[in-house]
């Protein structure tokens, strides 16, 4: 997802760090542009602040910035993206999360499903069924996304084409939360408002593109994370393995560059689990707080068969695709008509789900995740959390 940003009230551009200023900016410019492979997560953290200070670089400072960690490859850094990650996330309007336990006694942790966009594929919207669908089945889902930047249907457009206003931030309150949350992008990162133009006037993708999986204000323990290219695996691997917070994380990639867990074929995996205590440091994969291991999935892995993508391709907009989450969640919709079409689709959504479901450690296995999906859909329990979203959301919007 691409954090998108276009407006912003005036309360929020103030200088957050007097200190910093063009002059200051212009070595960590310099280092990026004749040494990037020294360019450290110091430096970058150093560097997003100033970012997001409107009165401390030039426009022009900005774009050579963003240019030149495009064209140095340092953009798909680790340690870059945690350091920019860092700042966002410090600079965020973060969302309360009380705490919340399970039947069993556990504290329920809040996991998010994002991808990083860009692949190409127009798929249906699966991260945001799938994870209406792991709330549905316990999960506690806080998904952080934005309108379409790439695709014909963005989460936020789905949702809003389903009767969902997309309510900014609000003091916390009483009133229980739902299952499911979605927190759209510009609502929690205000501060990269100004950085807009800017980015539209470069001709290139920039970091900012790649930061929005990195930086969801709920802090989420978990999270299943679609990149588009495998070469960013294992770097987004290692950036949340740096995020104190995250305690297990899927970093997927579809074989055919999708950044989804694919119903085609197979998908590479790149799972981080934070370490408890101590032990472990010396084994392979291991870094600083866990250890990240690489494996493959593919769809009979789940219990299921496989589908060319070309049956799970999106609607021509977020009408259509409302149209289709509705046939595939209400309960009281009608399914067998359209049978041939949703099946693949909603596969689809169960391996994604099964994948949520064992990264927020509900389940052990990826069958029995299919399955708990599965009874998520077919009881109701589904549709009855997007359900319950919509209703606080329009609450929240004095609707």
């Amino acid at each position: 997802m691409e954090i998108q940003v276009d407006a912003v009230p005036t309360a929020v551009h103030t200088s957050t760090h007097p200190q910093h200023t063009p002059e200051t900016f212009k070595p960590l410019l310099s280092k990026l542009i004749s040494s990037p492979s020294s360019f450290s997560r110091s430096d970058a953290v150093l560097a997003f602040e100033h970012l997001l200070d409107p009165t401390s670089t030039y426009p022009s400072q900005i774009g050579s910035f963003l240019t030149a960690l495009h064209l140095s490859g340092r953009e798909a850094d680790d340690d870059v993206l945690a350091g920019g990650a860092e700042v966002l996330r410090r600079h965020a309007i973060l969302v309360d999360v009380p705490p919340e336990q399970a039947a069993s006694g556990k504290d329920r942790v809040v996991v998010d499903i994002v991808g990083t966009g860009g692949d190409g594929h127009d798929t249906y919207n699966v991260s945001t069924t799938a994870a209406i669908v792991a709330a549905g089945a316990g999960a506690r889902v806080y998904k952080h996304g934005n309108r379409a930047s790439t695709s014909s249907s963005g989460s936020a457009d789905l949702l809003m084409a389903l009767g969902c206003p997309l309510s900014p931030p609000r003091a916390s309150s009483s009133q229980q939360q739902p299952p499911f949350r979605f927190l759209l992008a510009p609502h929690h990162h205000p501060l990269l408002a100004p950085l807009a133009p800017i980015r539209r006037s470069i001709p290139h993708r920039s970091i900012f593109n790649l930061l929005g999986p990195l930086v969801n204000p709920s802090r989420p323990a978990a999270i299943v994370l679609g990149v588009a290219r495998p070469e960013l695996g294992a770097t987004f691997a290692r950036a949340l393995a740096k995020d104190e917070t995250m305690q297990r994380a899927w970093v997927v990639c579809g074989f055919e560059g999708l950044d989804e867990i694919s119903c085609a074929g197979p998908t590479r995996v790149w799972e981080f689990r934070r370490r408890e205590g101590g032990g472990e440091e010396e084994s392979e994969g291991a870094v600083d707080g866990g250890v990240i291991k690489e494996f493959v999935v593919d769809p009979t892995e789940f219990g299921l068969q496989p589908h060319a993508l070309e049956t799970v391709k999106g609607g021509k907009g977020p009408e259509e695709n409302a149209q289709t989450f509705i046939q595939l969640l209400d309960p009281n919709g009608k399914r067998d008509e359209d049978e041939g079409k949703l099946g693949p689709i909603r596969d689809f959504v169960l391996m994604n789900t099964a994948a949520v479901l064992l990264v927020a450690g509900i389940v052990e296995g990826l069958p029995q995740g299919v399955q708990l999906a599965r009874e998520s859909i077919a009881s109701g329990r589904a549709w009855d959390a997007f359900c319950a979203f919509r209703e606080w959301d329009r609450a929240q919007a004095g609707q």
